[in-house]
């Protein structure tokens, strides 16, 4: 089966740091839409190596909740003085998950994680916000047909139950998921 898979490309030669991409990713994501903004509900962030001056966009990209050994290795390599060490650039900052080490890519308020969606809408855009929003050209998009399996979205919908179980637990899940069902049975008939 051949699927459309959405790519978001970064030219970290021209990325100046700006950061308008975190911006109107948050703002589109609001609810209602532009509504607020904040860019800790953003699904791309810019991070910022001052020493050799370069910005790299990431973007969110999955869940998990176990830390990886990069992390143990992250906080080893911290100084006390607040020195700078390059491991701490490679080994975290530039990962796109939502792991429970920090705070990135997770909702305000709830901590449920935030994933990249390639600003799908209804009706669908051209290119992601963020895309549109780059005025240097740091980010572009890409529409390429790969080989894929019909259970993708099926995974997704289990990565995002599972973090919901981590979050709250199976009772107050299997409560709510509960009453959602009678509340939309019982308003059809």
């Amino acid at each position: 089966m051949k699927k459309r898979v959405k790519i978001l490309k970064v030219d970290l030669d021209k990325c100046v740091g700006c950061k308008a991409c975190e911006v109107i990713c948050s703002a589109f994501h609001a609810q209602p839409r532009y509504s607020w903004n904040t860019p800790d509900a953003s699904r791309i962030r810019v991070f910022r190596d001052e020493l050799q001056g370069v910005f790299v966009p990431v973007k969110g990209s999955f869940y998990t909740k176990a830390e990886c050994p990069g992390r143990v290795l992250y906080i080893q390599n911290e100084l006390p003085q607040s020195g700078y060490r390059p491991e701490r650039w490679v080994i975290c900052s530039f990962c796109g998950a939502a792991c429970p080490a920090r705070d990135l890519f997770k909702e305000p308020g709830t901590g449920l994680p935030l994933k990249c969606d390639m600003c799908e809408s209804d009706p669908p855009l051209e290119e992601p916000v963020c895309v549109t929003w780059c005025f240097v050209d740091a980010l572009t998009y890409e529409e390429m047909e790969v080989e894929a399996e019909e259970e993708e979205e099926v995974k997704e919908l289990d990565v995002a139950i599972e973090s919901l179980v981590d979050r709250y637990g199976w009772e107050p899940l299997l409560d709510a998921i509960s009453r959602l069902y009678l509340s939309k049975t019982q308003g059809e008939g």
